[in-house]
């Protein structure tokens, strides 16, 4: 477990949800429905996110990180907190 999450960590995790699609820093700011990321794949990388980093992300939360930078500030503020 990591004491923070850079993008290249949420890019691993990303790739291993939904691997036909590759995430990049131009990505960061973009919403990931336009990405091409569905509500689904956003839940599953969020559940990566809670094994690996020991958090427990609320759906309200999931609901509020709809780009990289949300998901990377979100965890990284969760992180700090603990």
């Amino acid at each position: 477990m990591s004491s923070t999450m850079t993008f290249e960590d949420l890019k691993t995790i990303v790739s291993r949800c939904v691997d036909e699609l590759e995430l990049t820093e131009a990505d960061l700011g973009t919403a990931f429905t336009e990405i091409g990321y569905d509500s689904l794949a956003v839940l599953e990388i969020a559940s990566q996110i809670q094994r690996e980093y020991g958090l427990q992300i609320p759906d309200e939360a999931i609901e509020t990180m709809d780009t990289p930078k949300a998901v990377i500030d979100y965890v990284n503020t969760s992180l700090a907190a603990a």
